[in-house]
């Protein structure tokens, strides 16, 4: 059935309009329907370019003003960690600042025998460089005839044989080096100054900075960040100190009973290099497969401990301290390499230290600022 409406206008006129009429005006037009919507809009750039200039400044801001933001930042970390020992001596009736002072004490004493055992062989061996490099190169004939191939790969290829005409360095690189690997003694005074005088004051410091918002849950949310950073990094400082004491012990035992030079600074090496995650064991079984094919005659002989050490550290990585750690504190394994790797080339060998510390701060901030609204992906 057709019918129509019509519809009066000013000045006597009407419109008329059927049904058909009304359906062809509702229809989309030819390039409205070719038409697609703007993936991202201008304020999306612009948003993003912001975003990645702030990045960049506070880089900027990190590299360029390392020899004071480094120190209290390391305070503010180990201090963090250190936290819970304090508040176990506040409860024995011990003031705060002596606890303080007490602990700091402690840390600077295991450092500097730290350093000792580990000092004495180093500067042995720097006083002998040019003997150790020709034993060192005199060990390695065992592996003249894959290097030669090599040197005739590269000139097949149009490059230069290096390995030819490799030679020790001379000296000028130690000075760089330990500038690059010890901090300045300023550094170290405004680290332990810090350091002091955070542990001592942590709990005012708390309270200013919780009642800083004066929303109630607001307040409770900085709350439970304060206290699962103080637990968790608390409980991360002890387990892998309980960890890499042990795992020290167990390197002193194997140089011991395999006959390595200075067992004992070796095992302290191992230790110390081991609170940094992937690049520290990596390190100590480069130094012993170096002492050991320096210190014996034959190759065997001397990759006897460094393969014991591969062994241990295999162990400690994979079973040990997962187990004793747990899921809690798990860190996904790219997630720290990417993140001792940016802060190494930031700060250096501390900064490596700081790397597992400040991942672990940066996800718990995640998982109390950022709500996971996303939906689960099924079960494999």
């Amino acid at each position: 059935m057709l019918w129509s409406v019509t519809v009066p206008l000013a000045g006597g006129i009407s419109l008329r309009i059927s049904p058909n009429e009304r359906l062809l005006s509702r229809a989309p037009k030819a390039e409205d329907r070719g038409a697609r919507p703007i993936a991202i809009r201008r304020i999306d750039l612009l948003a993003f370019a912001l975003v990645g200039l702030l990045i960049i400044s506070i880089i900027a801001v990190l590299f360029l003003a390392k020899a004071f933001l480094l120190p209290v930042v390391m305070a503010f970390v180990v201090g963090t960690m250190l936290s819970p020992a304090a508040n176990l001596l506040e409860r024995y009736k011990m003031p705060r600042g002596v606890a303080a002072v007490l602990i700091v004490g402690t840390l600077g004493s295991a450092i500097t025998v730290l350093v000792g055992l580990v000092a004495s062989p180093v500067l042995d061996w720097s006083t002998r460089l040019p003997e150790l490099a020709a034993r060192l190169k005199d060990r390695l004939h065992v592996f003249d005839y894959p290097l030669a191939l090599w040197g005739q790969l590269q000139h097949f290829l149009g490059g230069t044989d290096l390995l030819s005409s490799w030679h020790m360095p001379n000296m000028d690189w130690v000075r760089p080096t330990i500038e690059f690997l010890t901090p300045t003694f300023t550094e170290f005074l405004l680290f332990f100054a810090t350091l002091v005088l955070f542990v001592a004051s942590w709990r005012d410091l708390r309270r200013a900075l919780i009642l800083t918002f004066t929303d109630h849950q607001a307040r409770l949310r900085t709350l439970r960040i304060l206290n699962e950073i103080e637990i968790r990094l608390g409980h991360y400082l002890l387990t892998v100190t309980l960890i890499n004491t042990g795992v020290g012990i167990a390197t002193t035992l194997v140089c011991m009973l395999t006959g390595m030079p200075n067992p004992a600074g070796l095992g302290a090496l191992a230790g110390a290099l081991n609170f940094i995650p992937i690049i520290g064991p990596i390190a100590t079984f480069a130094v012993l497969t170096t002492v050991g094919i320096i210190s014996f005659p034959t190759l065997g002989d001397g990759l006897l401990a460094s393969l014991a050490f591969a062994c241990i550290a295999f162990l400690e990585g994979h079973f040990i301290t997962p187990t004793i750690i747990g899921r809690r504190l798990a860190l996904n394994a790219l997630a720290v390499f990417l993140a001792i790797a940016f802060w190494t080339w930031l700060w250096g060998p501390m900064g490596a230290f700081l790397a597992s510390p400040l991942l672990i701060v940066g996800l718990i901030l995640k998982e109390h600022l950022i709500q996971d609204n996303s939906p689960q992906l099924p079960g494999d």
